[in-house]
Order: structure tokens, then C-alpha cells, then sequence
């Protein structure tokens, strides 16, 4: 049913990976959409991937024709889900559907096994990220951690913090399409606690709150390192600062702003 269910995107095959070959054909895949140079760390190792498939843990790959361009690992979490840990899309199979693709192929393989949810972190300083995640899936963000993971060294995380959100994916699908679960509290009403030079604001106790995101910081980290690192912590202090008082993340903008209301209410 799974590979059924994936197999009808447009030009995508999914199908859940056993045996060593097709988990190295994962790890290459892994290490090269992470940049992971010889002596990092892969984004999850080999020897992981393996125990994992041998005992019922979830590895899926993307297939376009017979390449594989997508893969994910997760494993099973205390509170019947399954928590997504890694997942990419090679370069040159983006905007194709492939990662939609994959994180149906989990929801599909967690219902099969009579899980409720699908979790996972991200960056949230990384846009495209945040709007796939929060408006075209519908997660919900349940935490913000900072520096979850420690100093990591896997090439695309190199030298950075590595804040993350939390989010939640149930497996029974929302019956509101994509623009209601966007709308959240108005972009007009919120007041603006982080804008778009990365300069914080006082928020004031408003009742709605907004920030903004960089528009690409993978291409900061590389050309402008020490503004990536300013977005970072100005990011950070404010996701931090309003979740300590009681706010929680409601919506995110096409423009790229989060919208946040006091106790999660929209």
C-alpha cells in the first residue's frame, strides 16, 4: 500500500530500502545533498542504517526512473510516532515533488503500523524549510530547542548552532486546505519582534507577535558568515524569549515572517 500510495507522484518512485547496497546507495546520497566532506561526520551513519532496516526502523528512497534523488530515516518514539531523524532531496531533482513524496511515504508507513504522528526537527532560519513544514504540510511546532544537537561537523552544519523546531505531523491528514492552516493570527495585527534587517524589537506583551527569517541563509553562511551568525542568535532570542512566555508559533508567511500567538491560539 505504502509504495502503492508514493508510487502515484508524477514520475516518483518510493519504496522502503533493505539490504547493504541500497542503504550505501543511501549513504552516498545523504553525504552528498550534506556537503559532507572527507572527516565529518555523515549526516547518519552507515552501520546505524543498517541496524535500523534489520529491525524494523523506517528507510525510504525516492526513485526517479532508477536513480535514487530522496531518502529518509526515522525510528519509532515513545509516544507512537515515528520521528523522521534525517531526510534530503538531491539537488537536482528539487521542485519536483520529491520531498512531498517522501513525507507522505512516512505517513503511509506510520498508519500502516498504527502510529499517530510523524515528528521531526529543522532549521527554522531556513525559509523554504519553514513553509514546506509549517503551511504546506500543516505540522505544528510543539518545542523550540536550542542547540539541540551540539557542534555538529556534517558539512552543512559546519561551525553553526544548531537550534531546531520541534514539529508534529498527525497521520490522519487536516481536513483544512493549505491557505486556512497558513492564515494563523493576521500579519497585520502582530507586532514585529524581529524584522527583516535581523534587528530585534520589544514585543511589549502584544497579544500577536511576528519575525522574520533571512532569505537565504545557507547562501549567508557561505558569503556572509558573521551576518549568518547575527540571524542566528537574533533568531534564537526571540523564538527562545517568546516560547519561555507562553507563545507558540501559529503560521508562517509566504514573505517569510512567523507569526506566533500567546498560548497558540490564532
Amino acid at each position: 500500500m505504502v509504495e502503492l500510495l508514493a508510487s502515484a507522484r508524477a514520475g516518483v518512485r518510493l519504496l522502503s530500502l533493505h539490504g547493504t547496497a541500497d542503504l550505501q546507495r543511501a549513504d552516498r546520497l545523504l553525504r552528498q545533498i550534506w556537503g559532507t566532506r572527507p572527516g565529518d561526520d555523515p549526516p547518519i551513519s552507515l552501520d546505524v542504517m543498517c541496524a535500523l532496516a534489520h529491525v524494523g526502523g523506517y528507510i525510504g528512497g525516492a526513485f526517479l526512473d532508477e536513480e535514487l534523488v530522496g531518502a529518509a530515516v526515522g525510528f519509532l518514539a515513545a509516544d507512537r510516532s515515528l520521528h523522521s531523524h534525517v531526510a534530503g532531496v538531491a539537488s537536482q531533482a528539487r521542485g519536483l515533488g520529491v520531498g512531498l513524496a517522501l513525507k507522505e511515504h512516512q505517513r503511509a508507513w506510520a498508519a500502516e503500523r498504527g502510529l499517530v504522528a510523524v515528528s521531526w526537527t529543522f532549521d527554522p532560519l531556513v525559509r523554504r524549510n519553514a513553509y514546506f513544514n509549517l503551511v504546506k504540510l500543516g505540522a505544528k511546532v510543539v518545542e523550540y530547542l536550542p542547540d539541540f544537537y551540539g557542534p555538529m561537523s556534517d558539512g552543512i552544519n559546519d561551525g553553526d548552532v544548531s537550534d531546531r523546531l520541534f514539529v508534529s505531523w498527525p497521520v490522519t491528514p487536516d481536513p483544512a486546505p493549505a491557505t486556512e492552516r497558513a492564515a494563523g493570527p493576521s500579519e497585520t495585527a502582530a507586532v514585529t519582534v524581529l524584522d527583516e534587517a535581523g534587528t530585534v524589537r520589544p514585543g511589549g506583551g502584544a497579544p500577536l507577535l511576528r519575525c522574520a527569517t533571512p532569505p537565504d541563509i545557507e547562501r549567508l553562511r557561505v558569503d556572509e558568515p558573521g551576518e549568518a551568525r547575527h540571524w542566528r542568535a537574533a533568531l534564537g532570542g526571540v523564538l527562545g524569549a517568546a516560547f519561555a512566555d507562553g507563545y507558540r508559533i501559529t503560521g508562517f508567511t509566504r514573505s517569510g515572517w512567523y507569526l506566533l500567538a500567546r498560548g497558540g491560539t490564532a
